[in-house]
C-alpha cells in the first residue's frame, strides 16, 4: 500500500518504480495537510509522503527508504520499455501538460471554491478554541 499525492513529486517518482518492477501497488490518497493525516500516522509512524506498507507488513518512509527496499527486486520485464516511454513522455510533463488538462476538466469557479475551503481549513486550525 502506497500512501501518497497525485501532486507530489516523490510520489510520483515511487509509482513510476513500482511501474518499472512492475508491481501492483493500493494507492491511499492522503489530505492535503500532513496534520490532517491521522490514519496515515497510526499505521506507518509519519504523516510525510510517499509511505509504502509492504506485503510483509513492513513500513518505509519516503523515497530514499522505498526505493532502497525496492532496490532488492528484480526488474520487471517491461522495465525496459517503461523507461524509453516515460523519457518519450518528458516534454509532456516539463510543460505541465496534465495540470492543463485537469485545469480543462475543473471550471474555474470549483478551483477557486476549493481554494478558498482549503484555506479556511487553514484558518479555523490557527485560531485558539473558545
Amino acid at each position: 500500500m502506497l500512501y501518497q499525492a497525485e501532486w507530489c513529486p516523490f510520489s510520483a517518482a515511487v509509482r513510476e518504480v513500482l511501474t518499472e518492477l512492475g508491481l501492483d501497488v493500493v494507492l491511499r490518497q492522503v489530505e492535503p495537510e500532513p496534520e490532517q493525516r491521522a490514519e496515515m500516522r497510526e499505521v506507518t509512524g509519519t504523516d510525510s509522503i510517499p509511505a509504502l506498507v509492504s506485503e510483509d507488513g513492513s513500513v518505509h518512509r519516503g523515497t530514499r527508504a522505498i526505493f532502497a527496499h525496492l532496490r532488492e527486486r528484480d526488474p520487471g520485464r517491461c522495465a525496459a520499455a517503461h523507461r524509453r516511454r516515460y523519457a518519450e513522455h518528458r516534454e509532456a510533463r516539463e510543460t505541465e501538460a496534465t495540470g492543463r488538462l485537469i485545469e480543462h476538466f475543473r471550471n474555474a469557479a470549483e478551483l477557486e471554491a476549493v481554494e478558498q475551503d482549503c484555506a479556511a481549513l487553514r484558518r479555523s486550525r490557527r485560531s485558539p478554541p473558545t
